[in-house]
């Protein structure tokens, strides 16, 4: 069970550093669109409370 759930924490936490790369990226860029951003916060408060939850169990 350990095994699965290291498993499951590593591909949370790799979503969330390939988000955070995409954030980056999106804010170099001034031609990005709100609907981008707000899609993008979206998902990184997911990462963030994925992230929450490892860190706190």
């Amino acid at each position: 069970m350990s095994d699965l759930a290291d498993s499951i924490e590593e591909m949370q936490l790799s979503i969330g550093e390939e988000l955070l790369c995409h954030a980056r990226a999106m804010h170099a860029d001034p031609k990005v669109p709100d609907r981008e951003f707000r899609f993008l916060s979206r998902r990184l408060s997911e990462a963030l409370d994925d992230a929450l939850r490892v860190a706190r169990s």
